[in-house]
């Protein structure tokens, strides 16, 4: 019985995925088809990179349509989640794989190629996630937006991880994020569900901060568990550090 539900569990998140994404490539094969139309008198050499053109713009056609798509299918089916501490194989916990659907076809089928950019806000915002002004996410390792806050002039440096949710002790534990204003998030570092960071704080490169951590303003933390660390007075008066952190 376990392995039946092993191999039947995934397939309606597969089919959800399946949604979102023949929908977005329905309206890829509408613009191909009228594209194609107008190219269709070209004979010449320059018909091949033509049409290497008209199947580029079909695909972001796809990814564009599918940014908005996603968050409405995950809207629909109330994807939107709730801080959550239970079995994973619940109906309290489908909401989270509805949204984790949602979020991974967009993620990895397209988000790369308009990230970062205001078509990445914009699908996050649509999925729930609370961003203020000046955000900059250079990352598409965002999992669980709908319970996510960035403030405003947050930086999130290129491929860190922030993830609203974690295991333990078998259970799935959804937990709020929170990253308050000013505050950086360093390359390839990992955020975990139930942490909050203060304002103007710094988690350096390549950190894990551990679930249910709050960093207080103005810290700057580094280290796999993530800790306080102090940096000296001339370290702390040398701007281009901001960048180091997350290039």
């Amino acid at each position: 019985m376990q392995r039946f539900l092993t191999i039947i569990g995934p397939l309606p998140f597969m089919a959800l995925a399946i949604l979102a994404a023949g929908c977005a490539l329905g309206v890829a094969i509408f613009v191909l088809q009228g594209l194609n139309a107008c190219i269709a008198g070209v004979t010449s050499w320059l018909h091949y990179p033509l049409l290497g053109i008209v199947v580029a713009a079909s695909y972001f056609a796809y990814g564009l349509s599918l940014l908005l798509i996603a968050p409405a299918i995950n809207f629909v089916l109330g994807g939107r989640l709730q801080p959550y501490r239970g079995s994973a194989v619940s109906l309290a916990a489908m909401r989270w794989y509805v949204h984790c659907t949602m979020t991974l076809v967009v993620r990895y089928s397209f988000l790369e190629f308009v990230t970062p950019s205001a078509f990445a806000t914009l699908y996050y915002r649509l999925m729930g996630m609370k961003i203020g002004r000046n955000v900059a996410i250079n990352s598409t390792a965002i999992a669980d937006p709908s319970l996510i806050t960035m403030e405003d002039n947050v930086t999130i440096g290129g491929s860190a991880s922030v993830l609203a949710h974690y295991a333990q002790g078998g259970y799935l534990v959804i937990a709020p994020v929170k990253i308050c204003r000013g505050a950086t998030i360093g390359l390839r570092a990992v955020v975990m569900g139930g942490v909050e960071v203060g304002e103007k704080a710094k988690v350096l490169a390549s950190s894990f901060v551990l679930p249910n951590t709050k960093i207080p303003a103005g810290e700057t933390w580094a280290g796999i568990p993530a800790q306080r660390i102090e940096l000296d007075r001339s370290e702390r008066s040398q701007p281009a550090h901001d960048a180091a952190d997350v290039a």
